[in-house]
């Protein structure tokens, strides 16, 4: 049986035969020991065509089908133009050898060509590779190294930016952020408290929260200089006068210890730095959401930005978490607690990471569970929507959410809920009516605009006749007073000829 080989190259596709398979018997040790040696190798494999890449467009193409798994349209015609044909219902006399088992079932699939892909193959490709620019002989020295370092560059540009807007890395690294911010946030306020307090522990008790504590201790600096000047101030910063007069009431009546000028510059120089921190968490926060509603708007309007980003980021991207089974995403991030309960055979946990959502905290303790695997159900859904889906909308993620609170209520009250396939056809439907409203509008307002430049049109053809007839007119005025110019002027000169007739007699009787 005759054997070809498919080479794909970054200067195009080659087309390989091998002869004399049967005096190394498919050995693949014999096969390794020939492909260094070009003599031995030659006599085995000879190039039969070689298709080479119109542009490095065309050569980015053909390696991105390749690595999917595709053929496409000029491999086939390619292969169909220089492989002997295969007739129905004979077994063919050849096959092909393919360094991918993908590209191998789709060409057998679409053109009933044999395809195999093992060690041997394997090893013949190798030796092709390693003396490919010996078998093409227009080949210069340096063009083949040139054509691959380009496509790599190219190919891994394709990879990289596939999507600017939707690249799920920047979701991870701000998740990542967020966490740690919480964290630093958390201990640098609780060193301003213990800070301050030495000069005024009675503010601890008054105001709670961190972000406020180090805004009151930054305005208010020595508790000394505390008056009832300060109340507004403190009123804008706490929300409440009756706790900005605790305040000052605290103040006046302080047992702290008072503090030189150079520490009180330091305490309000670190208050001041958490202070910022906290402003920057607020705008990372502010970030996150947008990237979430970009990246997987479905995800985020189920179980909300915060947890859909800790899962993006557990699982790695979005693609993984796309290709992860329910079961998996339900107990995602609670990885030691299910090792653990399989090891001590005990209880696998319920959920991992979607415990935060507040599904799992209203549900009661004895369905926490179910809503949790229910949860997973949905939430694999929005992330493969979010993940493959052309358009990015979030119209079945509010759905899929309401499907959740259908459920809740079905544990609580019994109350049925709808089926997910026409909650799925509402949503399809609704989406294409409002695709064909954008498309009405949009040939209303071409149409508005095509009789917008209609009668500006008319109006100015309209113009330009008007102004041509006022410009006759006036042409027709002027001709005519030309001529009344004229004939006066006529008249004038013959008025005057006889004056001077007159007076030349006159002269000449005297």
């Amino acid at each position: 049986m005759a054997v070809y080989l498919l080479y794909e190259s970054s200067s195009g596709y080659g087309l390989f035969e091998a002869h004399g398979l049967d005096e190394i018997g498919q050995n693949t040790e014999a096969v390794r020991s020939s492909v260094s040696d070009l003599s031995r190798f030659g006599r085995v494999v000879q190039l039969t065509a070689f298709h080479p890449s119109e542009s490095a467009l065309d050569a980015l193409n053909q390696i991105n089908a390749v690595s999917e798994g595709y053929m496409s349209d000029e491999l086939r015609s390619f292969l169909e133009l220089n492989l002997p044909k295969v007739k129905e219902g004979k077994k063919p006399k050849f096959s092909l050898g393919v360094s991918e088992p993908k590209i191998g079932s789709c060409i057998f699939e679409a053109t009933k060509i044999p395809c195999q892909s093992n060690e041997f193959v394997h090893e013949l490709l190798r030796g092709v590779r390693q003396h490919f620019d010996r078998f093409i002989k227009d080949l210069k020295p340096g063009d083949l190294e040139k054509a691959q370092l380009g496509l790599a560059h190219s190919y891994s540009r394709a990879k990289v930016k596939f999507n600017v807007n939707r690249v799920d890395n920047m979701v991870i690294q701000a998740i990542f952020l967020l966490d740690t911010l919480d964290k630093d946030i958390n201990s640098f306020a609780m060193r301003v408290r213990e800070w301050y307090s030495w000069h005024f522990p009675e503010l601890v008790k008054i105001v709670n929260d961190n972000y406020l504590y180090a805004r009151v201790s930054k305005m208010i600096e020595d508790k000394s200089k505390l008056s009832e000047e300060h109340i507004p101030m403190l009123t804008e910063v706490l929300g409440d006068e009756d706790k900005a007069r605790e305040v000052v009431e605290a103040g006046k009546a302080s047992m702290g210890s008072d503090l030189s000028p150079l520490d009180l510059i330091n305490v309000q120089t670190f208050a001041q730095r958490v202070m910022d921190l906290a402003d920057y968490r607020k705008k990372l926060y502010d970030y996150l959401v947008a990237k979430m509603n970009d990246i997987a708007p479905n995800l985020a309007a189920l179980i909300g930005d915060m947890v859909g980003a800790r899962l993006i980021s557990h699982a790695g991207s979005l693609t993984n978490l796309a290709k992860c089974p329910s079961s998996t995403l339900q107990i995602l991030g609670a990885e030691k607690a299910l090792f653990r309960a399989l090891k001590t055979r005990g209880n696998t946990p319920k959920y991992g990471l979607i415990f935060h959502s507040s599904f799992i905290g209203r549900a009661s303790a004895k369905n926490k569970g179910r809503i949790a695997r229910y949860l997973a159900n949905k939430c694999s859904i929005a992330s493969r929507i979010d993940c493959f889906a052309d358009t990015s909308t979030t119209a079945f993620g509010e759905k899929l959410k309401e499907q959740v609170e259908e459920r809740l209520d079905f544990y609580d009250k019994g109350v049925a809920p709808r089926k997910n396939v026409d909650v799925m056809k509402e949503v399809i439907e609704n989406l294409e009516k409002k695709d064909e409203g954008e498309v009405k509008v949009v040939e209303a307002s071409e149409k508005k605009k095509k009789k917008e430049k209609r009668k500006k049109e008319e109006k100015d053809e309209e113009e330009e006749e008007e102004e041509e007839e006022e410009e006759e007119e006036k042409s027709k005025k002027k001709k005519k007073k030309t001529k009344v110019v004229e004939e006066a002027s006529t008249t004038d000169n013959g008025h005057s000829k006889k004056k001077k007739k007159k007076k030349t007699k006159s002269q000449d009787d005297e």
